[in-house]
């Protein structure tokens, strides 16, 4: 008989796959840039649309024609730098934070939090940022705290986040359309689900032992115990995805622009926005991470001729 082989069902890449800490990611990789800067943003997916762009990839059989390509719109409020987090050896040795924090950022941290110390000695300076949900187009009141570093040199980084420690930051200030971004966020929950619909065997037929939605086999008999490669029922969703090289096509504080007739689909509003090529993982109203591509990849400007503003749910 000739030998039947297969590609497997279920890919390993990913493993083990078990739900999230939390609800929003956190980024332990960034990209390297010697220009004194916040390397990352953050906002929530509010809904998508597509759009009608001039293609101008050299290598595509598209090339200067007018194509459609689905788009994502995220609600990119500004984010309030609370503090500035000092580091040596990869380790935190001291953080000063802003002598003023919105109320809602006082309840979420707690009153020990208070204006602190500059090391004269640190290998690295990050700032601690927070959401502003009441700027946003959901009803939400509790903010998320996070993490993003800056580019250059630890004294360049020292100056530039004590400059910022206390104000907004924009998205502007840090993407441009055209740009490349990795995107990062918590995929949307589906539960305890079974092997098919988790990694996709196949259906058995009707005769099989009466049991249709399992796997043919759970392997040999020596050694005996059941391989963790043999897929099974589980966790499937809430689990923290990467996708890299994303392209920025608008970020703009005009919703109107955007925003369809009655607003986006179980979210509302944006002020604000960034207009991202392709999708993103999360339901709507997730926080989604952004932070400049650690892949080389050059800016390609973006062309748009239409935006639709038919009202759409993010998948």
């Amino acid at each position: 008989m000739p030998h039947i082989n297969r590609p497997r069902r279920g890919s390993l890449q990913y493993w083990p796959r078990k739900r999230a800490k939390r609800i929003y990611p956190r980024i332990s990789h960034w990209p390297h840039s010697t220009e004194a800067k916040p390397l990352g943003f953050a906002g929530w997916k509010a809904g998508m649309t597509h759009v009608q762009i001039t293609d101008n990839d050299q290598n595509s059989s598209t090339f200067g024609k007018i194509i459609t390509k689905t788009a994502t719109v995220l609600d990119a409020a500004p984010l309030f730098v609370c503090a500035v987090r000092f580091y040596k050896e990869s380790k935190c040795i001291s953080e000063k934070w802003s002598e003023k924090l919105p109320k809602h950022i006082e309840l979420k941290i707690g009153k020990g939090k208070r204006l602190g110390s500059e090391p004269n000695v640190h290998d690295r300076v990050t700032l601690i940022v927070s959401t502003q949900p009441e700027k946003s187009g959901m009803k939400k009141m509790k903010p998320e705290l996070f993490e993003i570093a800056i580019g250059g040199e630890p004294d360049k980084q020292r100056h530039a986040a004590l400059a910022m420690l206390g104000k907004e930051l924009g998205a502007e200030e840090i993407f441009k359309p055209g740009d490349f971004i990795d995107v990062a966020a918590i995929t949307k929950g589906f539960g305890f689900q079974g092997p098919v619909k988790r990694f996709g065997i196949r259906i058995q037929t009707r005769k099989d032992q009466q049991h249709h939605r399992h796997v043919g086999s759970i392997g040999s008999t020596v050694p005996r115990k059941v391989d963790w490669r043999v897929p099974a029922a589980g966790q499937h969703g809430f689990h923290k995805r990467t996708e890299y090289n994303k392209r920025v096509m608008m970020i703009s504080n005009e919703p109107k622009k955007i925003i369809p007739k009655g607003g986006f689909v179980g979210y509302g509003n944006p002020s604000h926005f960034i207009l991202l090529e392709g999708s993103v993982p999360g339901p709507n109203k997730r926080l989604i991470r952004l932070r400049k591509s650690v892949r080389a990849h050059n800016p390609r400007p973006v062309d748009i001729k239409y935006i639709s503003l038919e009202s759409k749910q993010g998948v």
